[in-house]
């Protein structure tokens, strides 16, 4: 499957739009039943619709006020890349995280996010 540039933006905006909400049922629709989740390129991924709502809810438990921005994005044939950057507040001390990163998902022909990478440099933590 080929994804073109404008159903790459409305999937990156679901993805931003479902993370700041921490909807569960948002987020997991992005991706395939099996789908591999790589957020850290030295660990082993999350792999399936359970890991992935795990992931949210914990997100959810350390993070508000989340805020998700594409810089820019590219499709090759069916995979996006972005290149941007987020921010939130802690639940607990109140600090400012703000991270900047890239990442890359590939879609599979039903338009589900099959394996999802993302590497990011996170700047030292503020407060709010």
């Amino acid at each position: 499957m080929t994804i073109d540039y404008a159903t790459a933006t409305d999937l990156l905006d679901a993805y931003g739009r479902a993370w700041a909400a921490f909807d569960g049922d948002a987020w997991v629709g992005l991706f395939s039943e099996d789908a591999e989740y790589h957020g850290d390129p030295f660990g082993a991924p999350l792999v399936g619709h359970n890991a992935l709502r795990a992931f949210l809810l914990d997100s959810a438990a350390r993070q508000r006020d989340v805020e998700f921005t594409v810089e820019r994005h590219w499709v090759s044939g069916s995979t996006v890349l972005a290149a941007g950057h987020a921010s939130w507040v802690g639940q607990t001390d109140g600090m400012v995280v703000r991270v900047a990163g890239f990442l890359s998902a590939d879609v599979a022909a039903d338009g589900l996010i099959d394996r999802f990478h993302e590497v990011s440099m996170r700047a030292p933590a503020t407060t709010g």
